[in-house]
């Protein structure tokens, strides 16, 4: 249990970095609860505080319920994902300071390390599954296209929470892990994308990098700007954010998998499901063994590998899944991201059960 069961809100009130984890929401991309920090002034309102240590049973529940009865999130239509993960990405920058990215200058090996892993090693998995999928087992380019693009775009916030639950000293590490990662996805994620998937389908650069740049980047500064210069009002409504995004993200979890449900129980999609675990397994691996072996010497070398490992194994798939549908005609290449949300969620925090486990048990 961390702090006694509770997960303590952060108010927005200036405080220093060491003294607390900012916090950060998207879903699947995600949600990181603060360390307790003794309030200033007015205890800040608890309204359902403790929402964002439910969200790993969310996912779950998510899941099956969208496999079990789909029409209690088909009316979350694809319209809606782009909306959905701006106000996730809101809640980024309202739950953030620059005193985050100031604690990149801290660790810039680490950094550095996680954003090799992040835009480096994972496309070069998804172009390698993309095209096994496609060459050797003669499934559909979109299909393969669809993989290529989870591997290009940017970390998910939920790593941030991940490493939270596992090693909360890193988390504010795995924040600025995965906000540079974000921070430059308008940039790298059209370049990847068009790199791995424009031999095969045309890719829209230009149009990828002006809608990342209205679905997270704006968000995410005004979200910043709304924290720096009107604290009252987002103190106001802070509390309301956590319960909100876990409900968001329910929605973003389980849509994807009850729309797309009749291609992913099909027997293509039990093959693409297969892919899609192998895709983020080896992320999650390669983040791990690269890590022990550039910090091998390091004494916080596992904590360091645990959270590398998050990074590179969870991507932000529901920016994926609006991208495919928004860029791409064959709705295909959403299948692929669809599944990414749900696998990628349910491996990032079985990995936190099993390492959490290990650690107690070293206790």
């Amino acid at each position: 249990m961390i702090n006694g069961g509770e997960i303590v809100l952060r108010r927005c009130v200036s405080v220093k970095a060491s003294d607390s984890l900012e916090s950060g929401y998207g879903v699947e991309d995600a949600f990181v609860p603060d360390q307790e920090v003794k309030p200033r002034g007015f205890d800040l309102l608890m309204i359902l505080k403790g929402a964002n240590s439910v969200l790993p049973f969310v996912v779950a529940l998510s899941t099956v319920l969208a496999l079990v009865y789909p029409p209690s999130f088909t009316w979350f239509t694809t319209r809606y994902y782009a909306p959905a993960l701006g106000f996730l990405m809101f809640a980024v920058g309202v739950n953030s300071s620059p005193k985050d990215f100031i604690e990149a200058i801290k660790r810039p090996g680490a950094i550095a390390v996680g954003y090799v892993g992040q835009y480096v090693i994972k496309p070069l998995f998804g172009y390698l599954f993309g095209t096994i999928l496609v060459s050797v087992f003669h499934f559909p380019t979109s299909l393969g296209a669809g993989i290529m693009l989870v591997s290009c775009v940017s970390g998910a916030q939920l790593s941030n929470y991940a490493t939270f639950l596992t090693d909360p000293d890193m988390a504010p590490l795995s924040i600025v892990m995965t906000a540079l990662s974000t921070a430059t996805a308008v940039f790298v994620t059209p370049a990847l994308s068009l790199l791995l998937i424009g031999k095969k389908l045309p890719v829209d650069v230009k149009g990828m990098m002006s809608s990342i740049t209205q679905i997270v980047i704006a968000p995410i500064v005004a979200g910043l700007l709304l924290n720096r210069f009107l604290p009252r009002v987002c103190a106001a409504i802070q509390p309301f954010l956590p319960p909100l995004s876990v409900f968001v993200t329910a929605l973003c979890v389980g849509s994807p998998l009850a729309i797309n449900i009749g291609s992913i129980i099909s027997p293509f999609g039990v093959a693409i499901v297969l892919f899609i675990f192998g895709f983020h397994a080896a992320s999650f691996i390669a983040g791990y063994v690269l890590t022990g072996f550039v910090f091998n010497k390091s004494a916080d070398v596992k904590a360091l590998q645990r959270t590398i490992s998050f990074e590179t194994g969870m991507q932000s798939s529901l920016l994926a899944l609006a991208l495919a549908n928004k860029f791409f005609q064959d709705p295909l290449v959403g299948v692929p991201p669809a599944i990414s949300v749900v696998l990628m969620s349910l491996m990032g925090f079985s990995l936190v059960m099993a390492w959490s486990k290990k650690q107690q048990q070293k206790c």
